[in-house]
């Protein structure tokens, strides 16, 4: 069975700038794949290659085995496509969006009308299919984006920024749609400055910087590549005031961070922290309330990956 997306040292050059430099990685089919990266890193400039919209200057990518750029019309049947800016049309209703999303991706009549009404009803806009889409909120021309991208039944749907500045029903009830369409068999390469709606959705992760993959794996995997954004979050009782400096002076702790009445010790060794950090508090006469060992964040994770990057192209 052909991966669902496949990448094999695809570049792309402006002049002298290597937007995207010689990457390759593979998304089987059935995944929810992430692809994050700083602005300007190169994320759009991939998809707009793997969708056929911009030829590579080397390389090649592959939809489901179809080379996009000499079999772009074959490739193209199997994908759906929703960029960061909604291509809805405000004009028409969103039944007549869905129609002509429908038309453009030659679904039958009979059948595009049936997938209309689900989509408009899992996206809860089928009370107002008859409304035109220009008095509608963002967050649902978003979802009347979706559902047109996903009018076809798509084995592969690219979602570009999908829940950026949305409010929070939409990006709910957006990535529970997502989630369901991915359960029926649907490949999702998902690109978004959302580091935690990575973190919850997607089985792997890539991240660019400054056009070449730094990592790829999955979250839990990539948290585990940085030890120093091991931590202990811990809470007091007691007459005596801790502070950020005392708690900085345990052996192994690197940075605290004070907040919520809560400390969090940055550490790349917890069992000694915890040791210091037992012995801080007898000292001081305190009472632990509270302490939990912390493994670092996809956040952090994505910061020091693409901070060192930055670093060494510096140096």
């Amino acid at each position: 069975m052909p991966n669902a997306v496949e990448l094999s040292g695809l570049t792309k050059a402006y002049g002298a700038l290597l937007a995207v430099d010689h990457i390759s990685f593979r998304v089987p089919e059935g995944e929810i794949f992430g692809f994050l990266g700083p602005n300007g890193a190169g994320k759009t400039t991939t998809i707009r290659m793997l969708t056929g919209l911009v030829t590579p200057t080397e390389g090649t990518a592959k939809i489901f085995g179809l080379d996009i750029q000499n079999e772009a019309k074959e490739a193209k049947r199997c994908m759906g496509i929703v960029w960061e800016e909604s291509n809805v049309y405000p004009e028409l209703s969103a039944w007549e969006n869905l129609a002509f999303a429908g038309e453009i991706y030659h679904v039958a009549k009979k059948r595009r009308e049936t997938r209309a009404h689900e989509l408009l009803e899992m996206f809860g806009l089928l009370a107002r299919k008859e409304d035109k889409v220009g008095g509608f909120s963002k967050g649902m021309k978003r979802r009347v984006a979706i559902s047109m991208a996903l009018i076809n039944s798509p084995r592969l749907l690219f979602l570009d920024e999908p829940t950026s500045g949305l409010d929070v029903q939409s990006n709910m009830m957006i990535r529970d749609v997502i989630r369901n369409e991915n359960r029926k068999g649907t490949t999702v390469f998902l690109t978004t400055h959302n580091i935690e709606e990575a973190n919850q959705m997607c089985d792997r992760v890539a991240i660019i910087n400054r056009g070449k993959i730094v990592a790829i794996d999955s979250p839990e995997n990539l948290r585990k590549t940085i030890k120093s954004a091991q931590s202990i979050e811990v809470s007091f009782y007691g007459t005596g005031e801790p502070s950020e400096g005392e708690l900085r002076m345990i052996q192994s702790v690197s940075r605290v961070i004070s907040s919520g009445g809560k400390f969090r010790l940055f550490t790349d060794d917890p069992p000694v922290a915890l040791e210091g950090l037992w012995d801080y508090a007898r000292k001081r006469g305190l009472r632990i309330m509270g302490v939990n060992t912390l493994g670092p964040t996809l956040e952090e994770v994505y910061v020091s990956l693409t901070s060192s990057a930055e670093v060494g192209r510096r140096s």
